[in-house]
């Protein structure tokens, strides 16, 4: 098995470059903030965290494809990492703490005929809530607070939907996709249902504090980072038609007990 040791190190140092960038603007009264073609916002703090990262990169690591939401694809190879300067930019431009750094590498899949990109390396960044995730793959998952404590990742054993905390990020989406009545099952079938959103609830997946959570529609650089981490802690990621991986638009992830019949209920209806 690949070592990934010196690639989790610098996503690790590139993390704290981005954090450094994210918090200086956070809360900031003149924070400049666009709107971008798909109607969704972009701030100056992203485009120049993006920036930070990818200078980071293109310095240590030449040779590697680049892939982040601010600025597209850069290089080609077996090696790809992938970027999202803040998953969450709707908080936080509204001041709101729930957002995060996400940075992964992904490499071929040895495994897949097809020859796709899989995350090998993944580390989530909330400086504002002064909390880190991070995973290698065949490494295990590990999170950190501001104190400085490290702790390893797991899921949990819940294996029933009647005991079990399902989250997700909005209800925009399950409708369109004809998901809502399976959606609307799902949380009524669960002990309890929360609107996290965006990075946070996959963490919480890997950290066993959540047992299930899924959204109808993502971007690879929504997913890739999360994947590892979940995957790591011993849960299961997967597309919501059950695609292992990062590459089907959407995401369901869980401790593995409770996915088939998360997927099973969320399935599309005529």
């Amino acid at each position: 098995m690949p070592e990934y040791d010196d690639d989790l190190r610098l996503a690790l140092e590139l993390a704290d470059a981005a954090d450094a960038a994210t918090m200086e603007r956070f809360r900031a009264l003149d924070l400049r903030v666009e709107t971008k073609p798909d109607m969704t916002p972009v701030s100056e703090a992203d485009t120049a965290t993006e920036e930070i990262i990818r200078a980071g990169i293109s310095a240590a690591r030449p040779d590697d494809a680049i892939l982040g939401e601010e600025y597209g694809l850069k290089g080609d190879g077996p090696r790809r990492w992938v970027v999202d300067p803040i998953d969450g930019t709707k908080n936080y431009v509204r001041g709101v703490p729930v957002w995060a750094t996400l940075i992964s590498l992904m490499e071929v899949d040895p495994e897949d005929p097809a020859g796709a990109f899989r995350p090998v390396v993944g580390v989530v960044s909330a400086p504002a809530l002064g909390r880190r995730w991070w995973a290698a793959r065949g490494r295990g998952a590990y999170a950190g607070g501001a104190l400085g404590e490290t702790t390893a990742l797991g899921v949990s054993k819940v294996a029933d939907l009647a005991d079990a905390s399902f989250a997700y990020s909005s209800l925009s989406g399950w409708e369109e996709q004809g998901r809502l009545p399976g959606f609307l099952d799902l949380t009524r079938a669960c002990w309890r249902t929360r609107g996290y959103g965006d990075f946070w609830p996959y963490m919480m997946v890997a950290e066993g504090s959540l047992d299930l959570c899924a959204e109808p529609e993502l971007n690879l650089w929504d997913m890739a980072a999360l994947a590892v981490v979940v995957e790591e802690a011993g849960g299961r990621f997967t597309a919501l038609d059950g695609q292992d991986g990062v590459h089907g638009g959407n995401a369901a992830a869980s401790n593995g007990l409770l996915h088939e019949r998360m997927l099973e209920l969320l399935r599309p209806r005529a």
